[in-house]
């Protein structure tokens, strides 16, 4: 068997021919270099089919069947002896055959995109399924579905209509309230008391008018509010209600923050799961290649080896992907408010490169804007009325009450107009003792009021971190954009110094795979990059009250 060091063989004639043998392999590590710099920006077109042989496609033996090419030049016929060189079965496409790539963001991080990250899938084909086209979702879309659905935010603004129905309740208390009290009373005769006939026999009870007594009263009641404890009511209702309508303001900027991060957190898993993808891809050919050079007797049995490894970590690589993004896409379903049988796919995570100068923007007086703080004031104000209504409930009251209409013992018209008349009565209420439970309730208004005080302090602390962590945080990613772009160049410059060692003989296959592992970590690294600017940019504008 042959070794896999070819320095030696590359000074004699034997030399010539194992480099010309091993010139597919060059050729096909070429076209995965082109593949995930240009493939992504072409759509899938039916007449196009892809260099890429499928997964299933089983390994060829001595005589490899020839791949279908996207170029349109005729391939040469494949020799049926092992000797024949297998460059003849690999279908090259040519740069200039792929589509034009796709027109770039408006906003560009400062540092050179390397093409293979500007050239991803479009946003249209980036979906739960890879098989399945489905319409992507925009951002605004989803946010919009997340408001309409049953969620905390629709809690809040359940419990503002709430507090506003309170509102006009304690306005109603200063208005006087109507009444019709129509009643009949019978009382019995009096036992053993003689009675002229045709006269009204007399009621048994003393305080009894009459044995059948008939009402029909209209009255007014209602409250004069010389203690204030009506007007301290209204104004704690209405903070109440101003506290009400920051809170749902509050859940409102909360969902959409969940929503953006489902979101981001999607369109991240549908990037990697693309990628993982293509790596695979890549892998199952650079296996294949490796095994008709192993065939050939080209190349030593640990090449093939590593490259199956190279492989088989690949597609475990994009198992989990796949997985991670079925969890994202049934986190944003939840939000959204969709069925879990229905597909669902985001924008591409490309599309949401940062501009220049967008954290600048934010700025940390703006933490003043969040609703929380208006909701905070409102309860202390709250707070301070409802220690006003405690000390009310210790002051006189004053109530009124005007009834009028006929109180008879007949329903005969003469009896009716003699008993028809007006009844006024104001009462006056002097609280004396109450064991306390009015200062109670005052000491407990007070407690409230330094709890609401506190509480504001505390959350302008946190605030204020969340700021500034997210502030860090958006910068730092900005900056690992840059970093990360530049690293996929670095990247594929390695991979193609490498399979130029490779070429000439000075490298093993083990330090071209290293190169592809390198390029995957740089890539994936700056989709995380890309990933949490935005859930950073988020963030930052939620800490800003935005």
């Amino acid at each position: 068997m042959k070794q896999s060091s070819y320095s030696p063989r590359l000074k004699s004639g034997a030399g010539g021919r194992a480099w010309f043998r091993r010139a597919p392999i060059v050729v096909v590590l070429m076209t995965l270099v082109f593949t995930s710099a240009h493939s992504q920006t072409k759509p899938p077109s039916p007449s196009a089919t892809p260099a890429t042989p499928p997964v299933t496609q089983p390994r060829p033996s001595s005589t490899p069947a020839p791949q279908p090419s996207s170029t349109p030049e005729p391939k040469p016929a494949v020799a049926p002896t092992p000797q024949a060189s297998p460059a003849t079965a690999i279908s090259v496409p040519s740069p200039q055959t792929q589509a034009s790539p796709a027109p770039k963001p408006s906003a560009t991080p400062s540092a050179p995109l390397s093409p293979s990250l500007t050239g991803g899938v479009s946003s249209s084909q980036a979906s739960v399924s890879p098989s399945s086209n489905v319409t992507p979702l925009l951002l605004n879309d989803a946010v919009g579905l997340a408001l309409r659905q049953a969620s905390t935010f629709q809690q809040a603004a359940l419990n503002e209509r709430i507090a506003a129905e309170d509102v006009k309740q304690a306005r109603a208390a200063f208005l006087p309230r109507l009444a019709a009290t129509p009643s009949i009373i019978y009382t019995s005769p009096a036992i053993g008391v003689a009675h002229t006939p045709g006269t009204a026999r007399p009621p048994s009870f003393i305080a009894a008018n009459a044995v059948t007594e008939y009402q029909a009263l209209l009255g007014v009641t209602g409250e004069l509010d010389i203690s204030g404890r009506l007007r301290a009511t209204l104004r704690r209702n209405v903070a109440l209600l101003e506290a009400a309508r920051a809170g749902t303001e509050a859940a409102r900027r909360a969902l959409i923050q969940a929503t953006y991060d489902a979101y981001y957190t999607l369109a991240l898993a549908s990037a990697k799961r693309r990628a993982a993808e293509l790596t695979l891809a890549a892998a199952e050919e650079f296996e294949r290649i490796t095994s008709l050079l192993l065939e050939g007797g080209e190349i030593a049995p640990v090449d093939l080896s590593r490259a199956q490894l190279q492989t088989n970590t690949r597609r475990d690589e994009l198992e989990l992907a796949r997985a991670n993004e079925m969890v994202a896409a049934d986190a944003l379903r939840v939000l959204v408010g969709y069925d879990f049988t229905q597909p669902i796919a985001t924008s591409d995570l490309l599309t949401t490169l940062p501009e220049p100068g967008e954290i600048e923007r934010f700025t940390n007086d703006m933490i003043s804007r969040r609703p929380e703080f208006a909701q905070f004031e409102a309860e202390r104000r709250a707070a301070t009325q409802d220690v006003r209504i405690a000390r009310a409930d210790r002051r006189p009251q004053v109530t009124y009450s005007v009834n009028g209409g006929f109180d008879t013992s007949s329903l005969r018209p003469p009896q009716i107009r003699e008993n028809t008349g007006v009844a006024a009565t104001i009462g006056v209420t002097i609280p004396i003792f109450d064991w306390g439970a009015s200062k109670s309730r005052e000491r407990q208004a007070q407690l409230r009021a330094q709890v609401a005080e506190s509480s504001r302090l505390v959350a302008l602390r946190g605030f204020a971190q969340q700021f500034f962590d997210a502030q860090a945080q958006a910068q730092a990613a900005a900056l690992r954009i840059q970093l990360a772009s530049a690293g996929v160049a670095l990247a594929e410059n390695n991979l193609q110094a490498s399979i130029a060692r490779y070429r000439a003989g000075e490298a093993q296959v083990l330090e071209v795979t290293d190169a592809q592992n390198s390029l995957i970590v740089q890539r994936t690294a700056f989709y995380q990059a890309l990933f949490d600017y935005q859930a950073a940019r988020a963030r930052l504008r939620q800490a800003t009250g935005q």
